[in-house]
């Protein structure tokens, strides 16, 4: 069994609040869970203690088990100290694509020669 530590998506339509659930990778987000680690309130301020809370020692407990959390959780226990800090892959969202850099290209060349 494929095991994850993941956010369970709780509150009311634009109020978020998670539960840290430790869960099969195959059920649905919000469906059935092993067990409840933590809660996350992304409404509360970075600096606020009661933002996430969590069970370190049960959280330790499933990570020796080998359940795998997803890249949220894993930051979250980056900030606390559990895992050590993963590089993550920068996906250039905002370079532009292949044929825009073309058309740049051109534009240039014709500003280029409109100048001589």
């Amino acid at each position: 069994m494929a095991v994850k530590i993941r956010l369970a998506r709780g509150g009311a339509k634009k109020r978020p609040h998670y539960a840290i659930v430790i869960a099969d990778s195959r059920m649905a987000r919000d469906g059935r869970f092993l067990e409840k680690v933590g809660t996350y309130n992304p409404l509360l301020a970075k600096d606020s203690e009661d933002r996430i809370k969590m069970d370190m020692e049960r959280v330790q407990h499933w990570l020796d088990q080998g359940a795998q959390p997803t890249d949220r959780v894993a930051r979250f226990l980056e900030a606390a100290g559990v895992r050590a800090k993963a590089t993550r892959a920068n996906l250039k969202k905002a370079e532009p694509g292949k044929k825009a850099k073309e058309r740049a290209a051109e534009k240039a060349a014709k500003a280029e020669a409109a100048a001589e």
